[in-house]
């Protein structure tokens, strides 16, 4: 008898959730491998549990006259019942052992007949979770569009006349698959962060199925082919991972995300603009580009977001009345005051974390003039810091700014140099500099100091472009 013919028309539609990656793939192994021997249980009992069981049902002995292997070959036997297969979780959660045994028993036990797109989706998600500096990301604003000025070339006001713009997360998805669907396949998963403010988008992308011969099942664990979006609770914000190279099949996407003005206004109603900030490291980009309010607070100004002192920068009174310690936390009190002026020194001192009472008056004064630039030790800049930190300098060396009057700027885009801060903490790294001595606090631009929030720099005549190139 002959074999009747398959036929694949296209469609639009993404790719399903129940799609399966067979569980012999090597690939497979590899991506699940990555997470601990209790993310693994967790993900187990998740898929286990009786709102999921529909969607990612384990294999059980009734699925065997289904099923062209020999079961008696396995190392692991089906399971008659769910019960069954959640008692097996339990059991191995119970008892220490190795995280090989736990994915073993997912891949060659329970869920032998594959794994599916989501699954696959779901484990990528908590990976991130636990290990949120996994990926590097870039953070983009919301900007809104002003239909009658459309064709004016003055911007329009940064106004939100008191509201705080959301871009919703499934209608971007739903716009996102009209415009992309002719061009590739994509699976999508929408999910918010079990540890962080924030919902998360990974968008997996591939090349038409229609193709021959047909991809192998190694594709779908491909993380070049994989695009993160993040969209962060009431903020303006929304931030979009950058890890895929250039030569990646998802590039093509990624640049449709954060460079085609024109496709981004038919997905919503906001325009996404640049924000000179990437990090590889997500509580930064909260931190900087969050709900916080530390967002407005950085560099000199965290000591009002910290509390370090009382007031605000609007502060009324004459600056005479107002010392320079008193602002920075630092104490001046002599051994002959009170108690109480004791406890207010040794409080002023936890803030600043520095003891000045053995300080010189050359190095006191450096430190004083570091807060007022860097600010308070207890920043909320402190567990968010920067890894990386790019200048571009436009002004060739030696001119002068008389001869750079006449220049025009959209002329000379080109960076004469370009400076790359790279480490832990770039932020922390130049004020133990200034610390030592070996950079002057007072002759450092904000942009520096972390005061601006930015990893991006672009710099013309000592004055950093708002718009970086």
């Amino acid at each position: 008898m002959a074999r009747p013919k398959i036929v694949r028309a296209p469609t639009t539609a993404s790719l399903p959730n129940n799609l399966r990656i067979p569980s012999s793939t090597p690939s497979l192994t590899k991506s699940l491998g990555r997470l601990s021997r209790q993310a693994l249980l967790d993900l187990a009992f998740t898929w286990l549990d009786d709102r999921n069981i529909a969607s990612f049902p384990p294999y059980l002995q009734s699925n065997e006259e289904d099923s062209p292997d020999d079961d008696e070959a396995l190392p692991y036997p089906a399971g008659e019942t769910i019960e069954e297969v959640r008692q097996v979780y339990e059991d191995l959660q119970d008892r220490k052992g190795a995280k090989r045994e736990v994915l073993e028993r997912i891949l060659e036990g329970d869920w032998r007949h594959g794994i599916t797109l989501r699954q696959l989706a779901m484990a990528d998600l908590r990976y991130m979770d636990d290990h949120p500096a996994s990926l590097r990301w870039t953070a983009l604003e919301l900007s809104q569009i002003d239909t009658k000025r459309k064709n004016s070339k003055t911007p329009p006001p940064a106004d939100w006349s008191g509201s705080v713009p959301r871009m919703q997360a499934a209608t971007f998805v739903q716009g996102l698959q009209r415009e992309i669907s002719p061009l590739v396949k994509a699976h999508y998963h929408l999910t918010h962060s079990a540890t962080l403010p924030l919902t998360f988008l990974r968008i997996f992308v591939v090349d038409s199925p229609y193709q021959s011969p047909r991809q192998a099942a190694e594709i779908f664990t491909d993380s070049s082919r994989v695009i993160y979006v993040a969209f962060p609770d009431s903020c303006p914000y929304v931030y979009i991972s950058i890890a895929a190279s250039s030569g990646s099949k998802a590039a093509p996407l990624a640049n449709l995300l954060t460079t085609d003005t024109r496709t981004l206004q038919r997905l919503a109603r906001f325009s996404l603009q640049a924000t000179s900030l990437a990090a590889k490291n997500l509580p930064t980009l909260l931190a900087l580009r969050g709900p916080g309010r530390s967002t407005a607070s950085n560099g000199a100004f965290s000591i009002f977001a910290d509390a370090a002192i009382e007031g605000s920068p609007l502060d009324p009174r004459p600056s005479n009345t107002v010392s320079p310690e008193e602002h920075i936390g630092v104490s001046h009190s002599g051994p002959a005051e009170g108690k109480e002026n004791t406890d207010s020194s040794a409080n002023k001192r936890r803030y600043s974390g520095i003891d000045t009472g053995l300080l010189s008056p050359d190095s006191k004064k450096r430190r004083l003039a570091i807060q007022s630039r860097f600010g308070t030790l207890g920043s909320s800049l402190a567990p968010a810091p920067l890894d990386r930190l790019d200048i571009r300098l436009l002004d060739k060396p030696g001119s002068s700014e008389d001869q750079d009057e006449d220049v025009d700027d959209s002329t000379s885009t080109l960076p004469a140099v370009s400076l790359t801060f790279a480490g832990a903490d770039v932020i922390g790294g130049i004020r133990a500099l200034a610390e030592l001595g070996i950079i002057d606090p007072g002759r450092m631009p904000s942009w520096m100091t972390g005061e601006e929030g930015v990893s991006v720099a672009t710099v013309r005549q000592g004055q950093r472009l708002q718009k970086d190139i």
